[in-house]
């Protein structure tokens, strides 16, 4: 299907709601959604025709479907890129780009204090097919530098990182990839298009988990690599064909129409972030935070000049204890005193999500490897939703004190 026809040089705000298919014959506003596996062809030729590449059209879900279409379209528009392909998962979306790109023998460079399942998997699920890693830290340029070998084709980068919300600058590393004849490719996730576009930064791939603030409330699990129209089409499309990662038809739709909201969703929880930031760095019980929007984030300065000026909508704090055994009791202590808030491992939802990195998505790296990502004990992850913050204040004020 061809978009929808529309003006040039709209704003992404309007693209967000605008941009989609074409219409069917009946004029729907809200965009259709298409739950099909398969579409009946004209003609055995035109069938042919489709299957060979010759002509464009549907054919089966696995390569293609006209409301995933919309939200690749959409996306794609958002983040400036030519083009975009969904996925079942943000982590389908990364294990796509991996099984695309690299073979046995090829090398990656990658954040430290990424995802944690982003670590395994490249670290550990792809080392045995003997695609090697090192690991850097995430604002270091110099370890980044220091890592690159003739044979890396790729360097990933989340940024801001979760939980830790460290932010890497995204021109220095496209410049230094692109030296090295290798790709770069940036997690959008907590950033989202709204607040971030990596591809206007000299960005190759743009990974997202639509799960997060593309749904924007918690309903259902989607992935999708923004990158240029050969990447999409040549080199990722066939993978996705032969591996079946596809994004299911009403989880597309779901996530197209949280991409209309996406703007002021994203505003008003970056907004509602940095007030909670501020009180929590003056709590005593808090011996650290962790968020970008504040003065003392180590990378404040450059996540600004990134990041439209705003934080984004996840925080990060440390409790204050003597050991670890004390930080891991009272960071559980005021996770199970929530009342309002929710104990959640997801994020970007309209709920305010909190959640212990080191016993959840990071409980199953190995101590060193939290260690080198900075995941201690005491460390909570707030993802802020849309609730006020005054009520957020006092729900976890029933487990500081």
């Amino acid at each position: 299907m061809s978009p929808l026809p529309l003006p040039d040089n709209l704003h992404p705000e309007t693209l967000a709601v605008h941009l989609a298919s074409e219409r069917s014959q009946h004029g729907e506003n809200s965009e259709a959604l298409y739950l099909t596996s398969g579409y009946v062809q004209p003609s055995a030729q035109v069938a042919a025709d489709k299957f060979s590449g010759d002509e464009y059209g549907y054919t089966y879900g696995r390569a293609g479907n006209p409301t995933v279409s919309s939200f690749e379209m959409r996306l794609a528009a958002m983040e400036g890129s030519q083009a975009a392909i969904a996925t079942s998962s943000g982590m389908s979306s990364i294990l796509l780009m991996l099984l695309s790109l690299l073979k046995s023998g090829d090398h990656v460079v990658f954040s430290q204090s990424m995802f944690g399942s982003t670590i395994k998997l490249i670290g550990s699920e792809f080392a045995r097919f003997g695609v090697a890693s090192t690991t850097v830290s995430q604002a270091d340029l110099g370890e980044w530098k220091a890592a690159l070998r003739p044979n890396t084709q790729l360097l990933f980068a989340e940024t801001p990182t979760n939980p830790l919300t460290d932010v890497c600058d995204i021109v220095a590393l496209a410049d230094l990839a692109h030296n090295a004849g290798a790709l770069l490719c940036v997690d959008n996730c907590f950033a989202t298009p709204v607040l971030q576009k990596p591809m206007a930064m000299g960005c190759d791939i743009v990974m997202h988990s639509g799960t997060k603030y593309l749904d924007g409330q918690g309903r259902v699990m989607a992935g999708a690599l923004c990158a240029s129209q050969a990447l999409v089409h040549d080199t990722f499309l066939p993978v996705m064909k032969n591996t079946g990662m596809v994004l299911a038809p009403f989880n597309a739709w779901v996530v197209l129409k949280g991409l209309e909201t996406l703007d002021i969703r994203m505003r008003a929880q970056s907004a509602k972030a940095h007030e909670l930031a501020v009180w929590l760095e003056s709590h005593p019980s808090v011996s650290r935070v962790y968020y970008p929007g504040l003065k003392s984030h180590p990378q404040h300065d450059l996540s600004m000049r990134q990041m439209s000026q705003m934080g984004g909508a996840v925080l990060s704090f440390d409790m204050k204890a003597s050991d670890p055994v004390q930080a891991r009791q009272s960071a559980f202590h005021l996770l199970d005193s929530l009342k309002v808030l929710s104990l959640c491992t997801n994020l970007g939802d309209t709920k305010t999500l909190l959640t212990h990195p080191a016993s959840t998505s990071h409980g199953k790296l190995s101590e060193d490897q939290r260690q080198a990502a900075g995941i201690g004990q005491g460390l909570i992850r707030v993802a802020v939703g849309l609730e006020h913050v005054g009520d957020m204040k006092n729900d976890l004020l029933r487990g500081l004190g």
